[in-house]
């Protein structure tokens, strides 16, 4: 394992501001679950870390807050039975998490017109519709 978290090329997380947890897990591994702290949860402060310049920290902090507690946000891992799968499994979640939370917003969409063709064609695609339906009726008479 590295001894920082890379989120992007452009930010890094170093070992010192990650703390982890371990505990029992309820997942795969038959007796051995009983007694090795398989379980993983890592944790990152996102409100305090000197890391997060104040842009992705803003981004973050808004993005994440429906899972921050105060300010730290934690995953967790149980997939696996080796603690050493576990914590890879952990830290790459939350790269992943953290890289969506700051990456810049999408470009705003531009408002565009449909074209004279597209408008015709729906309206054509519209009268064709209806005159299939009126074809199903029952003649006036025969009710």
């Amino acid at each position: 394992m590295s001894a920082a978290l890379r989120v992007n090329p452009r930010l890094e997380i170093p070992e010192a501001e990650l703390r982890w947890r371990f505990s029992r897990s309820s997942g795969p591994g038959g007796q051995s679950v009983n007694t090795a702290d398989s379980r993983v949860e890592l944790s990152f402060d996102v409100a305090n870390s000197p890391s997060l310049g104040p842009t992705h920290r803003r981004r973050a902090l808004e993005r994440l807050a429906g899972r921050l507690s105060d300010g730290v946000v934690t995953v967790s891992a149980q997939t696996e039975r080796s603690q050493l799968r576990n914590r890879e499994v952990a830290q790459q979640r939350l790269a992943e998490l953290l890289a969506a939370a700051v990456a810049p917003p999408p470009p705003p969409r531009r408002a565009t017109k449909a074209t004279k063709a597209s408008q015709q064609r729906r309206l054509d695609r519209k009268r064709k519709h209806g005159q299939a339906k009126r074809l199903r009726r029952a003649p006036d008479g025969d009710q």
